[in-house]
């Protein structure tokens, strides 16, 4: 080798065979914004993400790589666990914080033990009406795209599975929770399905994702640390 000429880079086997990354999703980042800076640190490397988390969400969002996209089905359908701290006696168009408050009511009389008694209305096996924002389609067009023109239209009910709910914390208007649930489930529209329950109105504040079948929040790593990975792969 003369002086001066660049080693190619060798792109690690396991990255070219494919594999499973556990990446912990930072908020105001969209699934598909991880997925593309991880794309770029690879060098444009096809993967693919097993199931949306929300810009306001952090937490569990697991990327197959190469061949490994194969799989993406078979991840997508595993339940999954989130912590959701929900806001009693606000409503919202999107039933989370990315949308401003349109209506607040009082929350007095609610207590601890009506919201626990409550939970046990919520789980089980149930049909559940999408947000109008979110990315469902409707004839063709996202209904996000349609919230944000003032156009609701009818959604179809879509069967969900609630395993668990666990109250770890209510304070009201604040009330935190573990949710155990199948593919498809809206946490949001839990929430907010709780509020109109309880007559209030609720919003949720907070979402992190915990678990996805038996992978783990505590196993991810941030997308600083895989697209340094990624790099020192690259370089090698």
């Amino acid at each position: 080798m003369t002086a001066g000429t660049v080693t190619p880079a060798v792109p690690d086997q396991a990255v070219v065979e494919g594999e499973v990354l556990l990446v912990d999703k930072p908020a105001g980042w969209t699934s598909f914004d991880v997925v593309n800076k991880l794309r770029r640190a690879h060098g444009g490397l096809k993967m693919g993400h097993a199931g949306t988390l929300d810009p306001i969400a952090t937490g569990l969002l697991i990327i197959c790589t190469g061949r490994k996209r194969k799989s993406i089905e078979q991840y997508m359908g595993l339940d999954k666990e989130y912590v959701a701290t929900m806001r009693l006696g606000i409503r919202t168009p999107s039933y989370d914080t990315e949308t401003a408050v349109t209506k607040e009511c009082p929350t007095d009389g609610i207590g601890e033990a009506q919201i626990r008694e409550l939970v046990q209305q919520f789980t089980g096996a149930q049909q559940q009406v999408p947000p109008m924002w979110s990315a469902v389609k409707k004839d063709g067009k996202r209904l996000y795209e349609l919230a944000r023109k003032g156009i609701e239209v009818e959604r179809a009910p879509r069967d969900v599975r609630i395993a668990s709910i666990s109250m770890d914390r209510v304070a009201v208007p604040d009330v935190i929770m573990t949710v155990v649930c199948s593919k498809g489930t809206y946490i949001r529209t839990l929430v907010h399905d709780m509020g109109e329950r309880l007559g209030c109105g609720a919003t949720m504040t907070a979402l992190r994702r915990t678990k996805i079948g038996p992978y783990r929040i505590e196993d991810a790593r941030t997308v600083e640390d895989l697209v340094e990975r990624a790099r020192e792969m690259r370089q090698v």
